[in-house]
């Protein structure tokens, strides 16, 4: 059987024969061969320009890392010329004063042949005799180093001064130390009710927060000392400064305390007190 091209001019002329050929179908046939060549030889235009791409980009990168190694090869380069050149100056600016050996030779003669002086001693001058060992047991004249035998009254005495000063340093230590919590802890004279009694007959309430409405409580913080009395009166945590600095006042002007005890003594207790202003 013969090959048979469906797309061939001839049978579309068979086909159409006797009738209206500007129907738009006779067109359409017509014109199949030369739709089928564009589409074609469009696809074959769009692979080669994506093939084109793939290998211009591939170039373009191939290109910026050659750049790239050919920098950091400059790079080093220029460092290790500039590493040369710095060891290079280090080695010059390092310079050996080194004298020839004949010169050595002859200021070391000079030097032994000189001759020094012989400095007169005044005959009245008292000489100075270096003491054998046994000659400084048989005198009388005393030694700077001393050692004292415990079990003599002076080296009880020594150590009696020395506990004395490790006790002494110990008691000033334990004065000057501010306790958080101890044994006893410090009281207002009375309790704490007469403290807030006290507190809220001494408050003078400012005129100024008065006047704006303003109240609240101020936290302040003292240390009861060891006879008592109040000092280091400080702000924890204040509501306005008229109202802070009238509870100092009040908190200074108490009465001493009975002061807190840790071992049986007494000592310096940091206390905290709230003070509330509300108005009535």
């Amino acid at each position: 059987m013969a090959k048979i091209d469906l797309l061939d001019q001839k049978w579309i002329d068979l086909v159409f024969e006797g009738k209206n050929e500007a129907y738009g179908a006779y067109q359409i046939r017509k014109n199949t061969s030369n739709r089928n060549n564009l589409a074609m030889l469009c696809l074959i235009l769009g692979i080669a320009l994506i093939v084109g791409l793939f290998f211009a980009i591939g170039g373009i990168a191939n290109a910026i890392a050659a750049s790239d190694e050919r920098n950091e090869g400059t790079e080093a380069l220029e460092m290790v010329v500039e590493n040369q050149e710095e060891e290079a100056e280090e080695e010059e600016e390092i310079v050996y004063d080194v004298q020839p050996e004949e010169e050595q030779v002859q200021q070391d003669q000079l030097m032994n042949s000189e001759k020094f002086t012989d400095y007169a001693m005044d005959d009245e001058a008292p000489q100075e005799v270096t003491k054998t060992q046994d000659e400084t047991e048989k005198s009388d004249v005393a030694i700077s180093s001393v050692t004292f035998d415990q079990g003599s009254d002076e080296g009880q005495e020594v150590l009696k001064q020395n506990q004395q000063v490790v006790e002494e340093v110990t008691v000033k230590e334990e004065e000057t130390k501010v306790f958080d919590v101890v044994e006893q802890m410090p009281q207002f004279p009375g309790g704490d009710a007469a403290l807030m009694q006290f507190l809220s007959s001494h408050i003078k309430y400012p005129a100024v927060a008065e006047e704006n409405g303003i109240q609240g409580r101020v936290v302040c913080t003292f240390v009861v000392e060891r006879d008592g009395s109040v000092s280091n009166v400080m702000v924890a945590r204040g509501c306005d400064p008229s109202l802070d600095k009238e509870a100092v006042r009040v908190i200074k002007s108490m009465p001493k305390w009975i002061p807190g005890k840790q071992n049986g003594s007494s000592v310096r207790v940091k206390y905290t007190v709230p003070v509330t202003f509300k108005l009535q």
